[in-house]
């Protein structure tokens, strides 16, 4: 039984985006980009698609906003004590991501953008650089405790690895094995940043 959601209690703010995001979540994992709506997702999160249509023009921006919700952010990025540790840990984290909903959301994505240059562009205006983000606090604190020389650090460097994991994720699909990422980080990422691998 479908419950009309205008007799439901109003909800605004966080707990209308949390159950927004959710339901979006939800319908990735079930029925994938390709066949995920507007209308399903307002459905589920109980709320009016006018609700959504008013955040997020676009299923591209929805989607993405929802994914973003649920990725770590530079504060939980861990503190190892060292380089090659917290290199590790973050591309760990992204391979957990990629093998749910925010992997089905990437290929959606890209296969969404690609050949469309505005719906391209508008990927590009959602995306947050969160990757860069966390491998640009994992390198400051490695220059913190003397690892690495700041002069090392380019954005380049700081791409690399995930775009590596991606590659392999686009490719290959999941599970990323772990073996792919301990060598990504010993043969390329550590030895580019002048780092000595252990």
């Amino acid at each position: 039984m479908v419950t009309d959601h205008r007799k439901q209690p109003r909800r605004r703010g966080a707990a209308l985006h949390a159950a927004i995001f959710q339901a979006t979540l939800d319908e990735l994992a079930e029925v994938g980009y390709a066949k995920l709506t507007m209308e399903r997702v307002a459905e589920r999160a109980r709320t009016g698609k006018a609700s959504l249509y008013r955040r997020w023009p676009t299923r591209i921006e929805l989607v993405v906003a929802a994914v973003y919700s649920i990725m770590p952010t530079v504060s939980d990025t861990p503190d190892t004590g060292s380089l090659r540790g917290d290199m590790l840990a973050a591309l760990r984290t992204v391979s957990a991501a990629l093998a749910g909903p925010p992997g089905e959301a990437m290929r959606g994505l890209l296969s969404e953008a690609l050949g469309d240059s505005e719906r391209a562009a508008t990927l590009r205006q959602s995306s947050q650089g969160m990757g860069r983000r966390v491998m640009t606090e994992v390198v400051r604190r490695a220059v913190d405790r003397g690892e690495i020389q700041a002069s090392a650090v380019t954005l380049r460097r700081l791409d690399v690895g995930q775009a590596l994991i991606r590659q392999y994720f686009l490719f290959d699909g999941t599970p990323i094995p772990d073996e792919l990422i301990v060598e990504v980080v010993d043969e390329i990422m550590v030895p580019l940043l002048g780092c000595p691998v252990p």
